[in-house]
């Protein structure tokens, strides 16, 4: 179980929740403390770089935040990071530099490491996207369970149980979802993986792996 630990899922140096995430073995521990770690950091970033417009609002001065964009805190966005129209952030939201947040796209309670890409009709909630992982056009997690029991991580390992209602996907550093796929609850996904488009994903993919159908997981070639 130890690929599953967030040492063995993420760089930390891409991301400001590096600090959180490193106090925590398995990522989805962190998910809990996303609120108040920004309320904790907020404050503390320079003044010179980030601005407020609004309580518990942290925004670099080189992101650039479109007309259309609803901002909910608490919330921090990196330099360098577009929030495209109609994007809504809900709040608790981590967001890194050079992040694409598009057109439509939903977050909530959610840690996205620098040049994250989440650019068409997306929801991520209650989920940590490693560092440029990218989500195609229509592309969610799913966080809640249909029947609201708390959600489990699944493999060959056997199960953890994580004790959250709510958690949607962990995707590692350099993972690549197709377009209009569904991340159920309890989703993670190792380094270097991909998913082919349409899916349904549900459990534990792997690092280096492509995701092409329920039990058809096979190993990349060449890495």
């Amino acid at each position: 179980m130890e690929n599953l630990e967030t040492c063995k899922l993420f760089t930390l140096e891409h991301s400001i929740a590096g600090e959180l995430l490193s106090t925590y073995q398995y990522p989805w521990q962190a998910l809990a403390h996303i609120k108040d770690f920004i309320l904790k950091i907020g404050p503390t970033l320079d003044p010179r770089a980030y601005h407020s417009p609004q309580a518990g609002v942290w925004i670099a001065n080189t992101a650039k935040i479109f007309p259309s964009a609803y901002i909910g805190g608490p919330c921090i966005i990196g330099p360098g990071t577009e929030i495209r129209h109609c994007a809504f952030l809900r709040g608790n939201a981590i967001i890194g530099e050079n992040v694409v947040v598009g057109n439509s796209t939903e977050l909530k309670n959610v840690i996205l490491f620098d040049n994250v890409q989440v650019p068409h009709f997306n929801y991520v909630g209650d989920s940590i996207l490693g560092y440029r992982a990218h989500m195609g056009a229509g592309a969610v997690t799913s966080n809640v369970k249909s029947d609201k029991t708390p959600v489990a991580v699944k493999g060959t390992f056997g199960t953890i149980e994580t004790g959250l209602k709510k958690f949607g996907a962990i995707l590692g550093d350099h993972v690549e979802i197709g377009c209009n796929s569904v991340l159920n609850p309890g989703t993670v996904i190792g380094r270097h993986s991909t998913v082919y488009p349409t899916s349904c994903v549900r459990g534990y993919v792997p690092e280096g792996c492509i995701w092409k159908a329920p039990g058809n997981i096979v190993k990349k070639e060449n890495r």
